[in-house]
C-alpha cells in the first residue's frame, strides 16, 4: 500500500512540476534563429516577432541571432537539435522549410518533423523585366521566348531561389525556355536587370516595387491568387493566360519537435498576437506582405503542399544544387 501512495506521489510531483513549468513560461531569455543575414524578410519578420513578444511575455526578453549559410541549414539544424522547451525558435523562409527539402537529397534537417508554429507573412513574386525587352503582357513576353528559344535571360537570387523555381515553373507550365543566371542575391540580380545585363526574373513583389514604380524595371504579372493592391493595374499569372500559377515567397516560425502543449499554445498566441499588432501589420503592408498567422495544423498540410510542388518542378526541370 505504502508503494502505491508513493507511486502515486511521485506522478503528482511530475505532473505539478510539468504545470509549473509551463505556467512559468518564459523565465529566461527565449532566443530566435534566422538561417539569413540581417536585412532579408526572414531577419526582418523575426525583429518584428521579437520587438511584440514582450507584449505578451511581460518582461522577458528575446534575442534573434543571425546564422546564415548552407541555404539556410545550419540554422535550421542547430534549432532542431535544441531542446524543445520553447526557448529555441526559427524564423527561416520558403527555402529553409520547403525548396531545401525538394532540392538537396540528403538534408541535414527534416522540416516535416519541427513543431510547426504558423506561417507568418507570404507576399508574391513580381514577373519584371529591362524596359527595352519587346514586351508589356504576358503573351508578349511568351511569343518572345517562342521566337528567341534558350536565349533570353532570367536572373535569380540564386540556384533553388523562389525567384529561380518560378522561372522553371513558367518554362514547364508554357513550353518555353530560357537562361537562368544566378546571382548572390536579390539585389546583385536587379542591378543587372537594371543595367540591362540581364532581361527577366521573378522576385518579391516588395524588393522590386520601387524600381518598377520608377520606371527602372517592368511589370508583366504578379504570381498571387488575386491583384496586388501595390500594383492593381498588373494582372495575375492567371488573368495574364497561364492559370494554376500561384506562388509566394514566405516566411515561418518553428520550434524543436516536442514542445509541451502548453508552451505550444502560449507561443503560436503571442506569434499570432505580435503579427497582427497594428503597427507591425501596417509594416508589412507596406511592403507588400500579407500577414498569414495561421494554425499549426494549416501550417503542416501547407507545407507538404509546397514540398510536393517544388520536388515536381525540381526533378521536372533536372535541377542540382550548387
Amino acid at each position: 500500500m505504502s508503494r502505491f501512495v508513493a507511486a502515486l506521489g511521485a506522478m503528482a510531483a511530475v505532473l505539478l512540476s510539468s504545470h509549473a513549468f509551463a505556467q512559468a513560461y518564459p523565465s529566461r531569455p527565449i532566443k530566435i534563429l534566422v538561417p539569413f543575414t540581417a536585412g532579408g524578410s526572414s531577419d526582418m519578420t523575426a525583429r518584428a516577432i521579437s520587438a511584440k513578444l514582450p507584449d505578451s511575455f511581460p518582461g522577458a526578453t528575446v534575442v534573434v541571432e543571425n546564422r546564415p549559410g548552407a541555404n539556410g541549414a545550419i540554422a535550421a539544424e542547430a534549432m532542431a537539435k535544441s531542446p524543445p522547451d520553447g526557448y529555441t525558435l526559427l524564423v527561416g523562409s520558403i527555402g529553409t522549410f520547403a525548396i531545401n527539402a525538394a532540392l538537396f537529397p540528403k538534408l541535414s534537417y527534416n522540416p516535416r518533423e519541427f513543431d510547426l508554429l504558423t506561417v507568418a507573412v507570404r507576399t508574391p513574386n513580381l514577373l519584371i523585366c529591362n524596359p527595352k525587352v519587346p514586351a508589356n503582357t504576358l503573351a508578349e513576353l511568351l511569343g518572345y521566348l517562342k521566337k528567341n528559344p534558350g536565349n533570353v535571360s532570367f536572373a535569380s537570387s540564386g540556384t533553388g531561389s523562389s525567384d529561380h523555381l518560378s522561372a522553371e515553373l513558367l518554362w514547364q507550365r508554357t513550353g518555353t525556355t530560357g537562361i537562368h543566371v544566378p546571382y548572390k542575391g536579390g539585389s546583385a540580380a536587379m542591378t543587372d536587370m537594371i543595367g540591362g545585363s540581364a532581361e527577366c526574373s521573378f522576385q518579391n513583389l516588395g524588393a522590386v516595387s520601387g524600381h518598377v514604380k520608377g520606371g527602372r524595371l517592368k511589370a508583366i504579372a504578379v504570381t498571387s491568387g488575386k491583384r496586388s493592391l501595390v500594383f492593381p493595374d498588373v494582372p495575375t499569372m492567371a488573368e495574364a493566360g497561364v492559370p494554376n500559377f500561384e506562388v509566394y515567397s514566405w516566411q515561418a516560425v518553428a520550434a524543436p519537435k516536442g514542445l509541451p502543449r502548453d508552451v505550444s499554445a502560449k507561443l503560436h498566441a503571442a506569434i499570432v498576437a505580435a503579427l497582427n499588432a497594428p503597427d507591425t501589420k501596417a509594416r508589412f503592408d507596406a511592403q507588400g506582405f500579407d500577414v498569414v498567422a495561421n494554425t499549426p495544423e494549416q501550417f503542416g498540410a501547407f507545407l507538404n503542399s509546397e514540398i510536393g510542388m517544388w520536388k515536381k518542378v525540381v526533378e521536372t526541370g533536372g535541377i542540382k544544387a550548387e
